[in-house]
């Protein structure tokens, strides 16, 4: 691999999704890998200074449009959730133990555990804050549920999430998704066209 995609992320993010979608055929086409780094938006907020994109006056009603076009545009399921937003630990924790786990074979199934969670919110309104769907997501891709739902519990797990967030706002994370490549941000799920440019020429 040339080099590595950071592709920071919230579970409640409707562009954190779609870009989730689209952003492996961009790191394939030139040959680099996805590092996958769920955050907490709620977290980046009390430093921006900010609210969910949807409680926005006027900007709100666009944005659920937005939401649902963008996702017409490239093919993609979306039903937007019946609870919007949440807080997502309990599936950013799990990311974070897969992600992280001693085990190589663990560690593979980051990305499908992160395709299901996105699909399960944002395609089939499932509640992700539910443990028991978790878990339920986990079996179907072969995870050991009862392994991931001890782990969720453990301290080193919730400071896996707490660093990844704090983290993440040292380097100037203030939006879901947000890529970087070394230390050049892009943020947006309209800005994967132009990190695939980026990429494709080496900058400018």
């Amino acid at each position: 691999m040339k080099g590595t995609i950071e592709f920071y992320y919230d579970y409640s993010s409707p562009y954190g999704y779609l870009g989730s979608e689209r952003i492996e055929a961009i790191a394939n086409k030139h040959d680099h890998k996805i590092l996958w780094r769920p955050i907490l938006l709620g977290a980046v907020f009390k430093v921006t200074k900010q609210t969910p994109l949807t409680y926005a006056p006027l900007k709100g009603d666009y944005s659920i449009m937005d939401f649902a076009r963008s996702a017409r545009e490239h093919k993609l399921n979306y039903k937007h959730p019946s609870h919007f937003p949440i807080g997502a630990v309990a599936a950013s924790r799990a990311t974070l133990w897969l992600r992280e786990h001693d085990d190589a074979a663990v560690q593979a199934q980051t990305t499908a555990f992160v395709h299901a969670i996105f699909h399960a919110y944002f395609a089939n309104d499932q509640d992700i804050t539910d443990t028991a769907v978790l878990s339920t997501l986990a079996k179907s891709i072969g995870i050991d549920a009862q392994a991931m739902a001890a782990a969720l519990a453990e301290p080193r797990v919730k400071d896996l999430l707490r660093h990844e967030v704090e983290s993440a706002i040292e380097k100037g994370v203030f939006g879901s998704p947000m890529m970087m490549i070394g230390t050049e941000q892009f943020w947006g799920n309209d800005r994967l066209e132009q990190l695939d440019r980026w990429m494709a020429t080496g900058g400018w």
